[in-house]
């Protein structure tokens, strides 16, 4: 009988993990990372270039072009749009741990800041 007691708990745990409402993503980056302008924008060659580093690091999780999968949300639309680029490339840097997403720290700041573009790109009208 207790083993189904630790069943009937967890799956309330579980429940109610659920109806709690979920921090946004940026909620937690820092007033000075906010405000950190992408040092790569308008240079022609950093969208297509982050396009190429998120194929390779992050579109096993986010979907080739970013529409999302089971593993990781999309990255075009929601939250992105009203992101600044200083919120991107500190969540980029520093990773979602508790979601599954790793930090992307040991990239050199500037392929960050060219997948900072691309993902700009997809959310810019």
């Amino acid at each position: 009988m207790k083993p189904l007691a630790g069943i009937v708990i967890a799956m309330g745990i579980e429940l109610w993990a659920q109806t709690v409402p979920q921090q946004p993503v940026f909620a937690k980056v820092p007033q000075k990372a906010r405000l950190k302008c992408n040092p790569l924008a308008g240079e022609r060659t950093a969208v297509p270039a982050g396009g190429k580093l998120f194929r390779q690091h992050c579109a096993e999780c986010h979907g080739k072009d970013a529409e999302g999968t089971k593993k990781a949300p999309m990255l075009a639309g929601g939250e992105m749009v009203d992101a600044t680029p200083g919120e991107i490339f500190w969540v980029l840097t520093n990773g979602v741990v508790r979601k599954g997403m790793p930090e992307w720290s040991r990239l050199p700041p500037a392929q960050r800041w060219q997948i900072v573009a691309f993902l700009e790109s997809l959310n810019r009208p």
